[in-house]
């Protein structure tokens, strides 16, 4: 079978020159790491992700262990190096390439390999040093999200001079399809909420356009998502009350890939705190995700999926 590809000759050159340029310009050094390997930064990763090994935590048993002290969890390797929430990048040889893929339309992004290796384990007072190169580029290929563009850096991490870690990454970038639709045609929303004896009563409010809140008929606590037990006082007697429908943006993600089922790529997904008290998972919709924001003012919007189906979702307060 012939594969046909739509890149224009001229494009493929000019991006496989660039990759060419950027694979022969080698090792480019980055930013030193803000702190040294720690101990406080172990203890908050290894209760993050629930790694009890005491050899990370313990100095007393970590002192008797083969290390003979505390030593890093080896996939905090990349941790050291992060620029942190709001923090500047080092530029690196991919960045380039990169950028000009999305020029060219190649905007979608997935992560197809990450593979590390660790020379040896890092204890407290490394200063790390990452270090960055270029290593393939490949493409244009077919693939089921669409025609792309497969791009490989390393990362190695240095202390001292001493390479002690590496990464191997790999991600693929592709140009989005077209989705086709039928106008006037309006299918059903695939994604359906499961509604059961406990959470009837919201569902209900959502069709009469009221934000409901479970609240316990005892102890008066309020509670979302809606269960059959009250968590403080373990009263099964519940009702409800109906909330103002104003809140502000907690915590949000922006979702890109994979696909959802009767959604468009990228959307908001977030958690919505309600000056009652709870908090409410929701998308949030007519603005644009980079607008999107932790402390942002939010109102309730109902909005028909189907005809059987309508879902709350929140918009920005002053729309």
């Amino acid at each position: 079978m012939t594969t046909v590809l739509t890149t224009p000759e001229s494009v493929r050159e000019l991006l496989a020159a660039l990759a060419e340029r950027q694979m022969a310009a080698g090792e480019t050094p980055g930013a030193p790491a803000p702190d040294p390997v720690n101990l406080p930064m172990i203890r908050h990763w290894t209760a993050a992700m629930g790694d009890r090994n005491p050899v990370y935590t313990d100095e007393e048993f970590a002192a008797r262990s083969v290390h003979g002290g505390i030593v890093a969890p080896p996939a905090m390797a990349q941790v050291w190096t992060m620029p942190g929430l709001g923090g500047e990048r080092s530029p690196t040889p991919v960045d380039d390439v990169l950028a000009a893929l999305d020029e060219h339309g190649f905007t979608g992004v997935v992560a197809t390999n990450c593979e590390q290796t660790y020379h040896r384990y890092l204890r407290p007072g490394d200063r790390l040093v990452p270090a960055t190169r270029m290593t393939g580029f490949a493409g244009p290929k077919r693939t089921a999200l669409g025609e792309g563009y497969f791009v490989t850096w390393e990362v190695t991490w240095y202390a001292s001079g001493e390479a002690v870690n590496s990464m191997v990454f790999r991600v693929l970038k592709f140009r989005p399809r077209e989705r086709k639709s039928q106008p006037g045609i309006r299918k059903s929303y695939p994604l359906r909420p499961a509604v059961n004896r406990d959470t009837e009563f919201f569902w209900e409010g959502v069709r009469k356009g009221e934000l409901r809140i479970q609240r316990c008929a005892r102890c008066g606590e309020l509670r979302h998502p809606p269960g059959p037990m009250c968590p403080r006082c373990r009263s099964a007697d519940r009702t409800h009350v109906t909330a103002s429908g104003v809140g502000t943006v907690y915590s949000y993600v922006v979702h890109h890939h994979p696909p959802v089922p009767g959604r468009e790529t990228p959307f908001v997904v977030a958690v919505v705190e309600l000056p009652e008290g709870v908090r409410i998972v929701g998308n949030v919709v007519d603005c644009r995700y980079e607008e999107v924001g932790i402390g942002m003012p939010v109102r309730v919007a109902y909005r028909r999926m189907d005809e059987d189906l309508i879902l709350p979702m929140w918009v920005p307060r002053e729309s």
